[in-house]
């Protein structure tokens, strides 16, 4: 299933890696608070399963959370067990997209070549995770736009408060952010109001790139 309807809601996504487990519902409810109800969670982080089932049980249908790094059936099964709601992976693979298509999986496969994005509009995925994005040309996603008039992508790789705003002038549906999701300094102090406010003023810079490409 085509995740374009999710990420036109939720443009900003945040991704979990390597947070103590202690530390997961307070890191969580900050990106809540601050305006972003969409996760993806790492698969292999150490406590990436159980992260998944502790968000699933404190949000409930309110917060969307994903399982990233989904490379694998049977990583996917355990992910969707734990209670994700969607896929994603870092590449290409047709192993995963014909697994997500088959049983009708939400899915945001991951592309970065041409090649790569006709594989997955070939399989019905139309809506793919553009990794790494930081490391190519902003004017990258409308030179895919061209031939592939039909696709839209989520930024992920590179994403900051510096320029998440360029990314969605750009065109881009959605991005998402881990590390740079919070100030490190304010997660290290659990000042988690003081990260909630940072995670607000990332959701306002995206809305302000999504109006003005919107025009």
């Amino acid at each position: 299933m085509d995740m374009r309807e999710v990420f036109a809601q939720r443009p900003v996504l945040a991704i979990m890696r390597n947070v103590p487990l202690e530390d997961t519902l307070y890191y969580a409810g900050a990106v809540v608070a601050g305006g972003v109800k969409i996760f993806e969670v790492a698969l292999n982080s150490v406590h990436g399963y159980e992260q998944i089932a502790m968000l699933r049980k404190e949000f409930g249908e309110d917060v969307m959370i994903g399982a990233g790094t989904a490379i694998t059936p049977e990583r996917a099964e355990k992910a969707l067990e734990a209670g994700a709601g969607f896929l994603l992976t870092p590449s290409t693979q047709a192993e995963m997209l014909e697994w997500c298509r088959e049983r009708k999986v939400p899915f945001l496969p991951g592309a970065l070549t041409p090649s790569d994005v006709a594989m997955c509009v070939n399989h019905g995925y139309h809506t793919m995770k553009l990794f790494p994005a930081g490391d190519m040309p902003m004017s990258y996603i409308k030179s895919l736009k061209g031939p592939f008039d039909d696709t839209e992508y989520v930024a992920i790789g590179g994403v900051s408060a510096d320029n998440i705003e360029e990314f969605f002038r750009r065109g881009y549906l959605g991005a998402g952010l881990g590390s740079n999701i919070m100030p490190k300094e304010s997660v290290k102090a659990k000042d988690w109001k003081a990260c909630a406010a940072y995670v607000a003023e990332l959701v306002k810079r995206a809305n302000a790139g999504i109006a003005a490409y919107k025009g």
